[in-house]
């Protein structure tokens, strides 16, 4: 059956997120099925997922768009079949339907659940993006953002325009891996065990965790520019994008509103500083991401009403330059 992200429930009404099924790599060895190969992959996937986002990022920081494309769906879920009442991503009908959204150029898929169904004819799990594309065999690579970003760090490079740039250098991966770890548990998937919980436990268990964690993050970036020292890294592009939708999506729909992001200084201005690194502001797109949370979530918001802020400028200056680099 159809699923979506609102049907990973527990027995206790907790949000339980599901693992990701497609898990192939590009490789720069010789033997691989997936060679890095400037035009052959394409990326799909929603501005206002923040999965999806990261990936975007990689690719805009890393100099990777000219050699992989990317296609954004539209940001609010609509039917994806019309044999059952499964919600999903969809592509526009036209390329003038939607801003910044596109048909899909390749396959003339209409929803992203039809790539999968392209890829794999007995796919059960869900339809969810980021989506990276083999265009050579017509499948799926991967849908595991966490390891699509780890390619575009370090199989590209020969075609990359910032082949220098590494998010995961050796000397601090074990660092990054022990920080995703506990940003992932408390905020990036936090925030969802907060906003799709069904009862008052498993909420009240989750927005401890969350706001624990955002703590512990005020407190190590008093000290230092990002999250894992004084580099921008892979940990910083996980938690940015979810920090970047917190207080204007996170705060309301998801009842996380014990503190705004704007009420911790070093978190806020941290953030805009990951927003101005060269190529990020342009993977976040506000109107995408409102109406995506506001209006897919019928039980949730049934009215599908978007608050109108708070409409946050996050190219104004931030004082994270003080930290020594």
């Amino acid at each position: 059956m159809a699923r979506s992200a609102l049907d990973e429930m527990s027995d206790t009404g907790a949000f339980l997120r599901t693992a990701s099924t497609f898990r192939n790599f590009i490789s720069k060895d010789p033997n691989s099925q997936f060679p890095p190969e400037s035009g052959r992959y394409h990326l799909y996937v929603s501005y206002a997922c923040p999965w999806a986002s990261r990936c975007l990022a990689y690719l805009k920081i890393k100099g990777l768009d000219k050699a992989i494309g990317f296609t954004s769906v539209k940001p609010i879920w609509e039917r994806t079949k019309e044999t059952d009442e499964h919600m999903g991503w969809v592509f526009p009908t036209s390329n003038t339907e939607e801003p910044d959204a596109e048909l899909d150029p390749f396959n003339g898929a209409k929803s992203i659940r039809e790539l999968y169904e392209l890829a794999s004819t007995n796919y059960n799990g869900k339809y969810t993006v980021p989506v990276l594309w083999d265009k050579k065999f017509k499948t799926i690579v991967s849908n595991e953002s966490a390891e699509i970003i780890r390619m575009l760090n370090t199989e590209f490079n020969d075609i990359a325009e910032n082949p220098a740039l590494d998010l995961y250098p050796p000397h601090l991966r074990a660092q990054i891996d022990e920080t995703n770890e506990w940003i992932y548990s408390g905020i990036n998937n936090g925030v969802y065990r907060c906003g799709f919980a069904r009862k008052q436990g498993p909420y009240d268990e989750a927005v401890k965790q969350l706001y624990e964690t955002m703590d512990k993050c005020e407190e190590i970036l008093s000290k230092q520019r990002y999250i894992c020292g004084n580099i921008l890294t892979e940990a910083d592009i996980r938690l940015f994008v979810t920090l970047i939708r917190f207080d204007e999506v996170y705060a309301v729909h998801f009842k996380c509103n014990k503190k705004l992001l704007r009420e911790y200084p070093n978190l806020f201005n941290y953030t805009k500083d990951i927003y101005q690194v060269p190529g990020m502001s342009s993977t976040v797109n506000m109107q995408h991401i409102k109406r995506h949370y506001y209006g897919s979530h019928p039980t949730i918001n049934p009215f599908g009403i978007i608050p109108a802020g708070p409409n946050i400028d996050y190219s104004s200056p931030h004082d994270r330059a003080r930290f020594s680099s």
